[in-house]
């Protein structure tokens, strides 16, 4: 099961509220943000995932994906400027 990140009546984010540990049966509760990798939808997450997988090769990816590296460094590009405003959020 994927966790969610978006409230699937209104579509905003989700927040952390309750953890629990499944050796001891210890359970945290609060209010804890998501951390900034779990808040991109999985697509994002993938990409993220393939990059390091390939080195940080954007070329490579580009070749197994069957892109061009303007469309891959256009993906790339995309994905940084969300992740500087998730993080100014």
């Amino acid at each position: 099961m994927k966790l969610p990140i978006v409230c699937p009546s209104c579509e905003n984010a989700l927040r952390v509220s309750q953890m629990k540990c499944d050796q001891c049966q210890t359970e945290v509760n609060g209010n804890y943000d998501l951390p900034l990798y779990l808040k991109l939808h999985r697509e994002e997450q993938d990409f993220i995932l393939e990059f390091f997988l390939s080195s940080g090769s954007i070329k490579e990816m580009a070749k197994q994906a069957g892109n061009s590296y303007p469309t891959m460094r256009n993906k790339m590009d995309d994905l940084i400027s969300k992740i500087n405003n998730l993080k100014s959020l």
